[in-house]
């Protein structure tokens, strides 16, 4: 089975409702296990200072417009509590992750109007322990609002660094 990313139709509400449009359908995404918990957020780059909050997605990771350092999607870093991971696919399988240096055309999503920057939605499931156990990404295009599911509820397989 093919990753394959269905975008919305044009805006949810409307291209100024926001990035909250991201978050519910990434807490629609992750399936919360027993005694566990769900957080969702919208993620912002740490290392900017301004509270930068677009990134271009590739290879299953998102990096930061302004700095161009990524979130930390596929290795834990999106959590600083986590300890080190990598992602296993769910039912769905993840975003194609090419093998060399540099990107691949076919590994940059776009919105269906052809644009390629976006604002991030991130859930993460918990177990009842407090460990990660599960990750959903929405991408959202800031121009014209539309949304999709970039990685839906991949299993965090954690590993020592």
């Amino acid at each position: 089975m093919d990753h394959g990313i269905v975008w919305t139709k044009g805006a949810v509400g409307s291209p100024a409702a926001g990035p909250e449009d991201v978050l519910r359908l990434v807490r629609g995404a992750v399936r919360g296990e027993p005694g566990g918990r769900v957080e969702t957020l919208v993620a912002e780059c740490r290392m900017c200072g301004a509270g930068e909050d677009e990134f271009e997605v590739a290879k299953g990771e998102c990096f930061c417009v302004g700095c161009c350092i990524p979130l930390g999607v596929t290795d834990g870093d999106v959590c600083r509590s986590s300890r080190r991971w990598r992602l296993e696919p769910s039912e769905v399988p993840l975003p194609p992750a090419s093998p060399g240096p540099g990107f691949e055309p076919a590994d940059l999503p776009r919105c269906p109007a052809g644009h390629d920057v976006f604002q991030v939605g991130v859930a993460l499931s918990f177990t009842a322990e407090g460990e990660v156990r599960g990750i959903s990404v929405g991408l959202r295009c800031p121009v014209d609002g539309a949304v999709c599911l970039y990685i839906d509820d991949a299993r965090v397989v954690s590993y020592a660094a």
